[in-house]
Order: C-alpha cells, then sequence, then structure tokens
C-alpha cells in the first residue's frame, strides 16, 4: 500500500498535484480541509466550529483531525493506498498519524514536501480566491497569516520524516508536469 504524505504550505500546488497522483497510481485522496469543508456544508456542529477556526485561519484540534481520517481509512479498506493532504501539521499529528496506521496494520511510505517561497504563495492563493469563494484565500492578511500558521508548526514536521528517512522536498515552482515529474521520480523509489 502506498501511503504518501503531500506537504507544502497553502497555496503550494498539493491538491493539484494529488489529482494527477491519483490518477496515476488509484489512491484516495485524503485531504483534511476537503473532510472539513463537507462537515461545514452539511452545517454539522464540528462543521460550524472547523468553519470558524478556518476563517480566522487557525487549525482544527488534532482529535476531530484523526477520527475522521479514521472513518475514512474504514470505508476504504481495499484502497491501493492514500495520499494526506495538508496532514500531518504538526509533529503531534504525525505520531497520532503513524499510530492509527500501524493499528490498521499499514504505514506512512514517505513524505514529498512542495516548496514555494511565502510571495509565490500569497499571489497564488489571491489568484485562488478570486474563483473559490473562500474567505480565506481573499484577504492578503489572513493567508499571511496561515503561512506564518505553517512556516511556525508544520514545518517540525519534516522533521519528523527526515529522522524516518521519509522525506524528500521538491521544488514547487515549475509547470504542473515538471513538479509532477519530479514526485513521480520519487515515488517510484518507494
Amino acid at each position: 500500500m502506498l501511503n504518501l504524505v503531500l506537504f507544502g504550505p497553502p497555496g503550494a500546488g498539493k491538491g493539484t498535484q494529488s489529482q494527477k497522483l491519483i490518477d496515476k497510481y488509484g489512491l484516495i485522496h485524503l485531504s483534511t480541509g476537503d473532510l472539513l469543508r463537507g462537515e461545514i456544508s452539511q452545517g454539522t456542529e464540528l462543521g460550524l466550529e472547523a468553519k470558524k477556526l478556518m476563517d480566522e485561519g487557525l487549525l482544527v484540534p488534532d482529535a476531530v483531525v484523526i477520527g475522521m481520517i479514521s472513518n475514512k481509512l474504514d470505508a476504504n479498506k481495499d484502497a491501493k493506498g492514500f495520499i494526506f493532504d495538508g496532514f500531518p501539521r504538526t509533529v503531534a499529528q504525525a505520531e497520532a498519524l503513524d499510530t492509527l496506521l500501524e493499528s490498521k496494520s499499514s504505514a506512512i511510505s514517505g513524505m514529498v514536501a512542495l516548496e514555494v517561497d511565502d510571495d509565490e504563495l500569497e499571489r497564488r492563493l489571491l489568484l485562488r480566491g478570486k474563483d473559490s469563494g473562500r474567505p480565506d484565500d481573499a484577504d492578503p492578511a489572513i493567508i499571511r497569516k496561515r503561512i506564518k500558521e505553517y512556516n511556525d508548526k508544520t514545518t517540525p514536521v519534516a522533521g519528523y520524516y527526515k529522522n524516518q528517512d521519509k522525506f524528500t522536498s521538491i521544488n514547487g515552482i515549475g509547470s504542473i508536469d515538471e513538479i509532477f515529474s519530479a514526485i513521480v521520480a520519487v515515488i517510484e523509489k518507494y
């Protein structure tokens, strides 16, 4: 089973690359953002709380996200693997994910990090905000807060996977196909 963590700040291109990886490898896309947005669109209590936090550029509590991931894994027991997009965001989440996967006789195969500078991220997110309708993509102050939150809290996750020899950094600036080819070259080594 191929379980890939696709890592990078908001606007790095994780969603775009995830779709290409799903098409190539037949993986299940597990985006915590999509899971949370699904809860929001259903108007659940979790969704309302998540929306409030997301609109402020903050992260949703770990236990909630891990529970949602566990349910998704259980609902797709015959999957060829999963792409974890936007999760884990902290070392505690990475440890919890490892524990969850181990309880299901699985593990993370590797982490691929898309590296993009902050100015390019802000430009991409503002552009995306024109079409997405997401308030967190339209406000430069919230975008900067999201990028800072990523840099402060999620960058240590790279070290966690480096210690397991499961981390690879990819330049996230270039054509979609160039970036995809670089990711595939990494995956082919697993």
